[in-house]
């Protein structure tokens, strides 16, 4: 049975890693057991770990769900200075997604439901909460 998950990055300073992590999360670590070592987490049982180290090539992306992924991607080009990125979308994918790169270069992407009920139930359940609490 599997009943949570953690999903790790590396960075090479984590100063700076944890302050850009905290800007894109939008809170202080939840964890910092030690020197260089940060963990959010994300949704109950899942934790994002940033560590001090050498990135691995290729790795991710971790995709975030998000609720408006225009004003998200706005947001973090403003605030992170991260590049310029595409917003896709397909007519048989419920979702629109985009990738972009950490200053590591850690693959980091965002997704977004198209219809809003689904993504209104999704919060719900990933959350454990019941309707109209």
């Amino acid at each position: 049975m599997i009943f949570e998950m953690t999903y790790q990055v590396r960075v090479q300073d984590m100063k700076d890693g944890q302050m850009w992590y905290e800007t894109l999360l939008n809170k202080q670590p939840d964890f910092t057991p030690h020197e260089g070592f940060a963990e959010w987490e994300l949704i109950p049982g899942c934790w994002l770990q940033v560590a001090e180290g050498i990135p691995s090539e290729g790795s991710g992306p971790l995709r975030l769900g998000v609720t408006d992924i225009e004003a998200e991607r706005s947001r973090l080009i403003h605030r992170l200075h991260v590049e310029e990125f595409e917003i896709h979308s397909r007519e048989e994918v419920p979702v629109k997604w985009a990738t972009f790169s950490d200053p590591w270069g850690n693959r980091i992407g965002l997704f977004e439901y198209m219809d809003k009920e689904v993504e209104r139930e999704r919060v719900y359940s990933v959350l454990g909460l019941k309707e109209g609490v």
